[in-house]
Parts: structure tokens; sequence; C-alpha cells
């Protein structure tokens, strides 16, 4: 069939749509989501279909095409297109064969991973396979065909300086942005030790949210390889359309309902080791009431889980079981993470718990690398200005300013503080509540956005000092914010 070309000035920057009117679907005898195929020239085009119900939109006989689809094939206005029908993906078959429970191979994932890349499935649908990775679990076989076609399907950094080390933190605690400051210091060394990352799934920023108040972090793999040939590192976010963007798609999906299956969980991580072309990794699993992982019994268990993924890999992995009953820092949102990350590399007054876990972690990735006495190094790096000479490198190479100062971050301008009512001392901090009520505020979207701890466990109060302040970019904001139970964050005792 030939239809005519309307083009929509609307883009998904995903999936691609065309829409047919409602006469011509049932012609066809199509229904929303079924596929098309576009022909223009030597140029064909699989897509998904939408259907028009009123004639003023797209009417019989033409076919609205978003802008994605558009440009693509460099469609113009009223240009005529020879339509076929084109099957469903196989793909689509493997989603449901997860769902009904069937363990999948590594053709089958590679080839939903490889459709996922190239906008041939739709959100609708990739949620199928979120959700049944979720309900059903992943063997970690599975896991390690996730972790494999992410690469594969997608950009891989390579470079010739061995051994490549990296670091990555399971998440779940708010603040614990010891990524910015771990890579400074053992780029400092002469290692190698590039950085890509999502942003934030489930807490108030990411490596990634964070970094990106200093420097842009949206960069091409040539410009990333460039980046770390010049300094030895990066922190760059991981969702670049030639690097591993099935991993950052997966992740949106996740984001909608706060998932995060274990066995993607495991595929993520070592995927974007992988593509950064890592030889050595330490895992960070942070355990807590309130944390992702609540007890060492389940830690051990995904610790041994990340060491055997990362020997089918080809990587060494070493894993690491912190504490994770509070926050780590004192800011948490991007740019209040990004004033005390700056503290702790100018040698500041900063949060200890930061600067202490930060130095432990640049140590053991220094004795994975056989340089001994790794926590006294990292300590002597940091201390003697050296990280920070070379985090004000990594952030020149990255586009910002070398010479931004804690006090120059902005931070949101509508605040609310609360005070303690009685003389005592922190006996409780809800993570939970931190992360929930900083998000409420507008991180990470919001950069300035997000909650400061004056006051943290164990810590001795006066009455009428401050405990933490809520940050928000808008009083709308910042009074959604306080419909929460903002009093319970910190009790007394």
């Amino acid at each position: 069939m030939k239809f005519k070309a309307k083009i929509l000035h609307i883009a998904t920057r995903g999936t691609l749509i065309a829409i047919l009117n409602k006469i011509d679907t049932e012609k066809l005898d199509l229904t929303t989501l079924d596929r098309i195929k576009i022909k223009r020239g030597n140029k064909t085009e699989v897509v998904a279909i939408d259907i028009a119900y009123g004639k003023k939109e797209v009417s019989p006989g033409q076919i609205g095409l978003f802008i994605d689809v558009a440009d693509e094939l460099k469609i113009k206005e009223n240009d005529e297109l020879e339509v076929s029908l084109e099957p469903k993906p196989q793909s689509l078959q493997y989603i449901k064969n997860k769902l009904d429970k069937k363990e999948l191979s590594k053709t089958e994932i590679n080839a939903i991973i490889k459709d996922l890349v190239s906008n041939r499935l739709t959100e609708i649908e990739t949620t199928y396979f979120v959700s049944g990775c979720y309900v059903n679990k992943m063997t970690l076989d599975e896991s390690a065909y996730l972790a494999q076609a992410i690469v594969d399907n997608g950009g891989k950094l390579s470079f010739n300086k061995k051994p490549v080390v990296g670091k990555h933190c399971i998440g779940g605690i708010s603040g614990n942005r010891t990524t910015s400051i771990v890579i400074p210091i053992v780029a400092a060394a002469g290692l190698t030790i590039p950085k890509t990352s999502t942003r934030s799934i489930t807490s108030p920023a990411g490596t990634a949210d964070t970094m990106e108040v200093l420097a842009p972090v949206s960069h091409s793999k040539e410009k990333i390889i460039q980046i770390v040939n010049k300094t030895g590192a990066c922190m760059v976010w991981g969702g670049t359309q030639d690097l591993a963007s099935a991993d950052d798609k997966l992740i949106k999906l996740e984001k909608t309902l706060s998932l995060d299956p274990e066995g993607f969980l495991l595929a993520s991580i070592l995927a974007k080791k992988s593509s950064e072309d890592c030889s050595h990794v330490l895992i960070d699993i942070p355990i807590g009431k309130e944390a992702k992982i609540k007890d060492s019994k389940k830690a051990k268990d995904l610790a041994k889980k990340f060491i055997i993924l990362g020997d089918k890999l080809k990587m060494k992995i070493k894993v690491i079981i912190t504490d994770g009953s509070q926050p780590i820092g004192k800011g948490i949102g991007p740019a209040l993470e990004a004033r005390d990350l700056l503290l702790v590399l100018q040698n500041k007054p900063a949060p200890e718990d930061l600067k202490k876990k930060s130095i432990f972690m640049a140590g053991m990735i220094f004795e994975m690398a056989d340089i001994k006495e790794g926590i006294k190094k990292a300590q002597e790096i940091l201390e003697s200005g050296k990280a920070y000479k070379k985090m004000q490198e990594i952030i020149k190479a990255q586009g910002g300013n070398p010479n931004i100062q804690p006090e120059n971050i902005k931070v949101g301008e509508y605040t609310h503080t609360i005070k303690s009512n009685k003389d005592g001392k922190v006996n409780y901090l809800s993570n939970n509540l931190v992360t929930k009520i900083a998000k409420t505020s507008g991180a990470p979207q919001d950069k300035g956005a997000g909650i400061y701890l004056h006051k943290k466990l164990n810590d001795k109060v006066k009455k009428n000092e401050p405990l933490f302040t809520i940050y928000a970019e808008s009083k709308d904001k910042l009074n959604f914010a306080l419909k929460e139970n903002i009093n319970d964050i910190i009790k007394i005792d």
C-alpha cells in the first residue's frame, strides 16, 4: 500500500512510531503496536503503529511520522511511501517465555537486547521483560548473558594501559558519593579508572547526577577515551548512543516502579565495568535495616554471585560489605553532594565518614592492583592535594570549570530547617525518609534540591540546634516535601 507522509513534530528518541488513520488500520487488520515496514527508495525501517481516530490529525491515505522516523529515512512532507505489514519481533516470544518462568538462552537474551537498542521494542513490551525478570528471577547464566548482550550491542571502551580498575556501589544509601573521591585518588597514583554510570534509579543522586553539577557528563565514546587517555579517569553518563545504551533504557523502565531485579543489578553493574574495559573491579555492598541489602547473609550471597559472574566475564572482582545504617556524608542531592566531595578533596572541614570510606575503598583498589600499603597510599594522595589536582584535571577535560568552589555551587533557594526540641543524642536516622523527602523536594532532576544533615547517628544535640535542612528550587516542591513525615527523619533520646 502507498501512503503520503505527514511529518508530526513529535520525537520519542526511543521506539520508532508511525500513525495511521483508523479507517486504514481496519482495512489492513492492524491494531496498536503492530508493526509495519516503511520503504523509501532503497531504505526501509520497521516501526510500531498508533491509531488516529480523527481525520484532522492523520487522514485516510496518510501516514503520520514522528521526527525520529522521518529523520532516519530522510522523508519530507507528502513523500509517497510504500508500506507493508511486518511480523512482530521474535524477541517478544522470548519475553513471553520469561513470563512463563522459562530460562532464557544466550541467543534469546541477545535478541531482546538487540531489538531494544534498535528501538524495535516498545516501552510496554520491554517492561514485560523487566517484570518477568523481577517476578521469576534470573539465573547467574542469564545475568551473564544479559551483561554480555548489553556490551555486545553497545560500544566498548578500550585502553592500552593495564590494569584498568573500576569501582561500583550497588546503591540504596543516600549520599555515599565515594566514587567521585576514589577516582581522583586512584588516577593520581597513575592507574586507569574510567567511570560510566547511569542516572539515579531510586536515590536522590547518582554519580552522573552529582558530577553533572561540576562538568558535562554526556560525551561520545571517542571523547570519553580521549578524556581517560589524558587524565587517567572520567566520570560520565553511560547512556550515550554508542555506549551501554541498553542498560540505560532498562534502568528508565525499572525506575518507574523503583524495581531493581537482582539479575539486572548484577548484569547492569558488570556490563558497565566490561564496557569500560575493566580488569579489576571493587564492588561496595552497604547493608542496613533501611538499605537495599538488609543483612550480611544476603550480602555475602550477592558477593559470591558478583565474583562468579565476574569470572564468566573475565574480570577479577573484590566485594566489600560496608555500613549502610545511615546516609554517608551530610549533603543529599546532586549539588549538596558535590559540595561535600569538593570539601573532602580540598582537605577542608568535611564529613569524616565520607572521607574515611573513600580512603578505605581507594586503598582496596590499590591492593587489587598490587600497590602495597594501599590505605596509607590513598590517604597520602588525598591529604597531599594530589587527588584534588587530579579532580581539577578531570573536570576541565570534561568541559567544566576546574576552579569551581564548594560555596559557589548553587543550591535550592527555598529551605526549611528542623531543629531539636530537646537535648540528647541522635539514636535513629531514617535512610528511607531522607531519600523520599530529598526526592520529593526535586532531587535529582533539580540539582539544587535535597537535604543537608546537620546531625547524624550518635551525635550529641542541644535543644534548638538544627537537625537537617530541606532544599528545593521551587516553593511548591518545598511545600510538597513538608507534607511528608519530616519529623520522623531523626529521633533523639
